[in-house]
């Protein structure tokens, strides 16, 4: 199965732009922020902008054209256009997909990449969908919500189960050009509005065993960006949305402070003690948790260029980024409330914070779950297999 020459874009209609001239994109995206959350989805001029400053070539292979960037150095550009825009942010983080896709075959991603590595990869893994084998692969079947960034995508990945397979625990994903899958648009939600995080359903679509892959399985190409663990990665890339959405909010409130008077008479918002207390708890919050995040993604890289990589590193990887989404929702709580009746309005960046970050905090990978096993780890249990 070839993927369609016409939706994987051509390395020759991608205008290069250097990473540090993101500040027109952020622009835009300021700017139009609002209509994201009524057409439910990140537009294509925006997706667009995300290739030209490398979004989804960062973590592809250099030999398919990619950059083979750092950990860190994703998750900085993701913080970057959260700030911006959650939304927006959270679609960008699928770019992260490239770790995923590195599980396929070398012949097959070949083909993925065959007109330049600024491939759009959206994926909706769970439930797992039964899927029976045929002479020609797998024929795939089913509903699959919550597929974040699907409308802009050129490849949608679903997680599939398969009678007798003998990958064990791990689900296999099936690989599928955007044309065979349809989008069944039900994302009414109150925060995240803009990521097009809509069902997918296909219907009697033969995938071939090569367009397949195992989540969280080997991966075929030995680069150390593949070697660091990709479950943890997704994580991670989630979580530093919260974190990006959080900082816009504190430094709104921040500008907001300097000259905002209260309709009462009461003193100017940043002379009023209580408010200086709670600006200083958050900024410290938010601080605190972006540096554990990224100590964090450090160490788990080192042992990742040496090629040993413990799960123990892993989930104490889990745990910041568990740990950054959570205070990330809980400074824009507090930004919005110090911002009184500012916050209210539907169109507030701080009212779409608060919702934005509650949606990050929520996310399966970012739950409770996530610290009752780093704190099993901590009090000397054992990691959960295959929890990283």
């Amino acid at each position: 199965m070839n993927a369609s020459p016409e939706m994987i874009p051509s390395e020759a209609d991608v205008e290069p732009v250097s990473r540090d001239n993101l500040s027109s994109l952020l622009a835009e995206i300021r700017s139009r922020r609002n209509t994201f959350a009524v057409a439910q989805q990140i537009p294509g001029d925006i997706i667009d902008g995300f290739k030209r400053v490398g979004v989804y070539r960062a973590m592809v292979a250099k030999r398919f054209g990619g950059e083979e960037q750092t950990p860190a150095a994703f998750c900085q550009l993701i913080e970057r256009i959260s700030e911006a825009d959650g939304s927006a942010g959270w679609v960008a983080s699928f770019g992260d997909g490239a770790c995923n896709l590195a599980a396929l075959p070398d012949e097959t991603l070949a083909k993925v990449y065959a007109n330049g590595p600024d491939v759009v990869y959206a994926a909706a893994l769970f439930p797992l969908q039964s899927a029976r084998r045929s002479a020609g692969g797998f024929v795939v079947n089913g509903v699959w919500p919550f597929a974040s960034g699907s409308p802009g995508a050129a490849l949608i990945g679903v997680g599939i189960r398969v009678e007798d397979d003998p990958i064990g625990d791990l689900p296999r994903v099936a690989v599928v050009p955007a044309e065979k899958v349809t989008i069944h648009p039900n994302w009414g939600v109150i925060g995240l509005q803009g990521t097009g995080s809509h069902d997918l359903v296909i219907e009697d679509v033969v995938v071939p065993e090569e367009w397949t892959l195992i989540r969280g399985g080997s991966p075929t190409i030995d680069r150390p960006i593949y070697r660091y663990p990709s479950v943890t990665f997704a994580a991670q890339a989630h979580a530093i949305v919260g974190v990006g959405i959080a900082r816009s909010a504190l430094n709104e409130v921040i500008a907001m402070s300097r000259n905002r008077a209260s309709i009462t008479g009461a003193p100017v918002m940043g002379e009023r003690g209580y408010i200086q207390l709670e600006a200083a708890r958050a900024e410290a919050m938010l601080r605190s948790a972006r540096s554990f995040f990224y100590d964090a993604t450090e160490e788990l890289w080192n042992e990742a260029l040496n090629d040993a990589v413990n799960p123990n590193t892993a989930t104490l990887m889990r745990l910041a980024a568990t740990n950054a989404a959570l205070q990330s929702a809980e400074v824009c709580k507090i930004a919005s409330r110090l911002a009184g009746t500012d916050s209210l309005y539907t169109t507030s960046n701080l009212a779409r914070a608060m919702c934005d970050s509650f949606v990050v905090a929520q996310h399966a990978a970012l739950n409770e779950g996530t610290l009752q096993r780093a704190g099993q780890l901590l009090l000397g249990g054992a990691v959960q297999p295959g929890f990283p």
